[in-house]
C-alpha cells in the first residue's frame, strides 16, 4: 500500500504544479474565476526575479505567465498560505505590484493583467460559510460589467471547504479534495479523484516512494516549521489576550472610582469610552 505526502508542503505542492505545466493548467483553470472562453492555454513558467512578485507572496511557489484562448497575456502566482493576518495587507500591496511592471517611461498598454490565487489552511473571514473569495476593482454602481482588468485576488479557505454531494464532479472540486483529503493518514484515494487524469497523476506524484531522504528530510522540517509558527501565533493572541483583560479591569475600576466621587456621567464616558447606559451598569 502507498503512503502519502500531504500536497501542502512546499516540496509536494512544487514538484506537482512547479515542473508539471499540463497539471498547473489544469488546476489554474479549475480554480481561478476565468470565463469560460478565456480559459489557459499555454503557460510559462518565471525565473524568479524576472517579475516583481506580489510582496506578500514571498513564498510564492509558483509563479507563471499564461495565454489565454482569446490571446490575452496574464501572470499568476500562487502559493501556500497558514496565517490568517495577511489579508489586510494583502490588496494594498498587491496594486504596488501591478504599477511596478511598468518599467520607468514606459507605456500603460503594456500593463499585464495579476492573478493572485492563494490556498489557506485557516480561516479568516469567520462571518461567512463561503470558501471561495473573489476580488477585483470594479465600479461599485455597476460591479457586473465595469471591471478594471488589472489586479486579480482570489482566496480558498480549504477548512470550510466541504463537498456538497459526493456525487459532484465538477473539477475545482476534485482539486480541492485532493489538496485537502490527501495526507500521510490517507489509505485509500476515493475512485472519483483517480478518474480524472490529472488528478490521478498528482496523486502518483505525492506517493512517498518517489521521493529521496533528503527531499523527505526537508518534508518533515517543513512541517516542524509550520507548527512552530502556529504555537507563536497561538502564544501571541494569548498574551495580547491577557493584556488586553488586565487593561480592561483597570478601566471598569477607575470608571467604578469616578461614579463613587459623582462625577457627571457625561464626562466619564469622554474618559473612558464607555456609554452612558454601560456606566449605569458597572
Amino acid at each position: 500500500m502507498s503512503r502519502y505526502l500531504n500536497p501542502k508542503a512546499d516540496i509536494v505542492f512544487h514538484k506537482i504544479f512547479g515542473k508539471h505545466p499540463h497539471l498547473l493548467k489544469s488546476f489554474l483553470n479549475a480554480m481561478l474565476p476565468l470565463a469560460d472562453d478565456r480559459q489557459i492555454v499555454e503557460l510559462e513558467y518565471l525565473v524568479s526575479g524576472k517579475i516583481p512578485a506580489i510582496p506578500e507572496f514571498d513564498r510564492t511557489l509558483v509563479n507563471v505567465k499564461c495565454r489565454d484562448q482569446q490571446g490575452q497575456i496574464f501572470i499568476v502566482e500562487m502559493k501556500m498560505e497558514w496565517g490568517i493576518h495577511f489579508m489586510r495587507r494583502l490588496c494594498f500591496k498587491g496594486e504596488q505590484a501591478y504599477v511596478k511592471k511598468l518599467r520607468p517611461g514606459e507605456h500603460y498598454h503594456l500593463f499585464n493583467p495579476v492573478y493572485g490565487l492563494a490556498l489557506i489552511d485557516s480561516i479568516f473571514d469567520k462571518d461567512t460559510p463561503d470558501w471561495y473569495h473573489h476580488y477585483s476593482l470594479v465600479k461599485l454602481d455597476n460591479p457586473e460589467q465595469e471591471i478594471i482588468n488589472g489586479l486579480t485576488l482570489a482566496f480558498v479557505e480549504l477548512p470550510k471547504f466541504k463537498i456538497n454531494a459526493p456525487e459532484d464532479k465538477k473539477l475545482k472540486i476534485l482539486w480541492l479534495r485532493f489538496m485537502r483529503e490527501l495526507n500521510d493518514q490517507t489509505k485509500e484515494v476515493d475512485p472519483a479523484l483517480l478518474a480524472v487524469s490529472e488528478i490521478k497523476e498528482a496523486v502518483e506524484l505525492v506517493e512517498e516512494a518517489g521521493y529521496t531522504a533528503g527531499e523527505l528530510n526537508v518534508y518533515e522540517s517543513y512541517w516542524k516549521q509550520v507548527s512552530s509558527e502556529k504555537t507563536l501565533y497561538l502564544e501571541a493572541i494569548e498574551k495580547g489576550r491577557a493584556q488586553g483583560i488586565a487593561k480592561a479591569e483597570a478601566l471598569i475600576e477607575m470608571t467604578q472610582k469616578m461614579k463613587r466621587t459623582g462625577m457627571d456621567f457625561s464626562l466619564i464616558s469622554q474618559f473612558t469610552g464607555f456609554s452612558i447606559e454601560e456606566i449605569e451598569l458597572l
